[in-house]
């Protein structure tokens, strides 16, 4: 026996028409309340009433108060046993139209069930006899007696408008509420997103992806297998349900479905998920019954979510919140991709860049059998991807792609993409011809340290100690043994805070790092201070962003790395994202008592105070060369790695490398203090004085 899945019986689409047919009856409610309330106050007189109410309302002048005589009119309204009397007073705003006058009175119960103690505000309708005469005898009757009167629209639409008005608002925003809930229509309501991609529009293929290669072979056996199925048939083997790319942002994961997309030759569902994402429950739920229908119509398909994660995520423990839209979305995607009943020849690609936030059920074997590994490009990949993007770019005769690619490590193929169309528009402000490797080298600066600040102004004070501070961080970097090398020095701001910078440039891409290279990082950040306080027995707020990495670097060695006297312990449970750099090291957990924490503290101020005793001997035994670097820097604002050589190796009267710094053969016990690094971007390094 099977279910319907349209039945009215089924776990269809069941809530959420309730919910919209609840919505309509309110807004229908709520119109005509709007359009009793618009004619509750109106009471129709008779022509006679009328004249008889007019005498009663006499005014001494037509601005007047009312006249001693003015006492209203009396009239009798009701049945036999519930008899009211009824007072009209104060007749006002009359307007005269060729068969109806619409007034305004005071109208006040004097006897009967539903007697009232004041009077209220009412609107008075009478129909005129229709001859020139009466015409003529009322308008006189009010100017005899000094009551206002003007002509009046026959239809008395003039004196309800402001609630036609309300009307039109409620009807726009129901409509509007349907468009934002469905695609215009309540049959609709519950209908999928996803759009059916054109062949014919899908030009995209593998051979413009680049730097992914083994991304995009297992990729490849997904389309080859829906081109030539019996292929693989012949062995038993059947194709993976489904395909998670995984990685950081920007390195190619919607590129590449793009190029499923042109090379597969079969209808592609594409969509986002948070298109299943709603207000009301049950509706992301009826998305995902709709999507995997209109799927197994046109099977062999594929379908592609991009950013999986905004209706994948873990479900909670918590039993207040087990019903709520996002989990019946995720429980009806589960059902889907592996349930009853399977979806044969329906392929799920899926992307995200926080696959930590999946909930374990969508990504077991069955459902997303094969997760595919999206990472950063190594320097050959990234040689390919800008082989790539300058296939519509003038390039000079100069220009290097390999060497572009070997000084942006950890970069991705988004930036890459950027650094491209930054090159080419500096070129084109320049009125050049062609691209050069200048303007590649100033848009690699651009994208890593920010937009160049020419336009401030700083005292020459504030520009002395600068040139001291970043005269620092580079002579320190040159001295040490375990540093990358010093590609620039600069005076001149840049990006959001920063009041110069020392740009060091990796010689290749790096997977570890030593306890050393560790230390010696730290040893670059706190030169910037050191010599500000050798220099000017002072030191500035420009160190706060060095004093942060560093720390941040000493406290990773003790909690995570077992790089201090506390023993190989790791102290850190991580729960932060294996792709994205939040930056919050209060979301990484901690499974230690408070006298652990108090020895983490200290271990930590260990390594940060033997750190500036470290580089205070550098700094006072190169002191001349300091002097001349700085001096340099605040005359011409910025040096590059030859004259940096050059000052230094003229103003120093040892060796280049520190006594005591120099590499050596190391025990198998420090051996064993390598970290694996998590994010390479973290080996490009550049220090800058925010």
């Amino acid at each position: 026996m099977t279910e319907d899945r349209n039945s009215p019986g089924g776990n269809g689409n069941s809530s959420s028409p309730s919910n919209l047919r609840y919505f309509l009856l309110g807004g229908i409610v709520l119109l005509l309340g709007i359009y009793w309330y618009s004619w509750a106050n109106v009471y129709e007189l008779d022509y006679p009433q009328l004249k008889q109410l007019v005498v009663g309302s006499s005014r001494t002048t037509y601005d007047g108060s009312l006249a001693d005589k003015a006492v209203g009119l009396e009239v009798a309204e009701g049945t036999e046993n519930q008899l009211e009397t009824i007072r009209y007073s104060r007749l006002r705003d009359v307007q005269l139209g060729e068969k109806v006058v619409w007034a305004v009175a005071d109208r006040q119960v004097m006897s009967g069930p539903e007697q009232q103690d004041e009077s209220s505000e009412v609107q008075l309708r009478v129909n005129r006899v229709n001859s020139e005469e009466s015409k003529n005898k009322l308008t006189a009757l009010l100017d005899q007696h000094n009551i206002k009167y003007e002509g009046a629209n026959e239809s008395g639409l003039a004196r309800i408008w402001p609630f036609l008005l309300i009307m039109g608002a409620v009807l726009l925003m129901l409509v509007l509420a349907l468009k934002r809930m469905g695609t215009g229509s309540a049959m609709q309501f519950g209908r999928s997103r996803g759009r059916l991609l054109a062949q014919q529009d899908l030009e995209t293929t593998f051979g413009d992806v680049a730097g992914i290669e083994e991304a995009v072979e297992e990729i490849r056996e997904v389309v080859d297998f829906l081109k030539s199925p019996e292929r693989y048939q012949r062995l038993g083997g059947r194709i993976p349900k489904g395909v998670l790319l995984v990685g950081p942002p920007g390195t190619g994961k919607t590129l590449l479905a793009k190029a499923i997309a042109g090379e597969a030759d079969v209808p592609f569902f594409s969509m986002s998920g948070s298109d299943f994402v709603e207000m009301f429950v049950g509706v992301g739920a009826a998305r995902v019954r709709d999507m995997f229908q209109q799927a197994e119509s046109k099977a062999p398909c594929i379908i592609f979510i991009d950013e999986l994660d905004a209706l994948g995520k873990t479900r909670s423990g918590s039993a207040v919140n087990n019903h709520d839209e996002r989990e019946q979305t995720l429980n009806a995607l589960l059902v889907e991709l592996d349930g009853f009943s399977s979806n044969n020849g329906v392929i799920v690609v899926a992307a995200t860049n926080r696959p930590e936030t999946l909930d374990q059920a969508l990504l077991r074997p069955g459902r997303f059998d094969r997760q595919i590994l999206v990472d950063r490009p190594d320097v050959l990949g990234r040689q390919q991807i800008l082989k790539v993007h300058v296939k519509t770019v003038k390039l000079d005769e100069s220009v290097d792609l390999g060497q572009i690619a070997s000084i942006t490590p950890g970069c991705v193929g988004a930036d890459l993409a950027n650094l491209v169309n930054e090159a080419a528009l500096l070129a084109a402000r320049r009125e050049l011809d062609a691209v050069g490797m200048e303007e590649f080298n100033e848009s690699v600066e651009r994208v890593t340290a920010g937009l160049q600040k020419k336009q401030r102004v700083m005292n020459k004070s504030e520009k002395r100690r600068v040139a001291y501070h970043e005269s620092g961080h580079a002579l320190v970097a040159f001295s040490l043994p375990d540093t990358d090398p010093v590609h620039k020095v600069s005076i001149i701001p840049r990006g959001f805070a920063a009041l110069g910078y020392m740009l060091q440039r990796p010689e290749g891409d790096r997977y570890l790092m030593t306890q050393t290279e560790l230390e010696c990082r730290i040893h670059v950040l706190l030169a910037g201070t050191v010599s500000e306080e050798l220099v000017f027995d002072d030191i500035s707020t420009g160190a706060s962003n060095d004093l942060e990495r560093a720390t941040s670097i000493a406290r990773s060695m003790v909690m995570e790395y077992g790089m201090s006297q506390l023993g190989r312990v790791n102290y850190r449970q991580a729960s932060q994202s294996l792709f994205l750099a939040t930056g919050d090291e209060d979301s990484l957990r901690s499974s230690h008592s408070e006298k652990t924490s108090q020895q983490i503290d200290e271990q930590v101020k260990l390594i940060i105070d033997n750190s500036l005793e470290t580089v205070r001997g550098i700094l006072q035994s190169r002191y001349q060369a300091l002097e001349a670097i700085a001096l340099r820097l605040f005359e011409i604002e910025s040096i590059d790695a030859d004259e940096l050589t050059q000052l230094v190796e003229d103003n120093s009267p040892g060796p280049w490398v520190v006594s005591g710094t120099e590499q050596r053969e190391r025990s198998p016990t420090e051996l064993e203090a390598t970290v694996a690094v998590a994010k390479p971007t973290d080996v490009r390094q550049d220090s800058s004085r925010g």
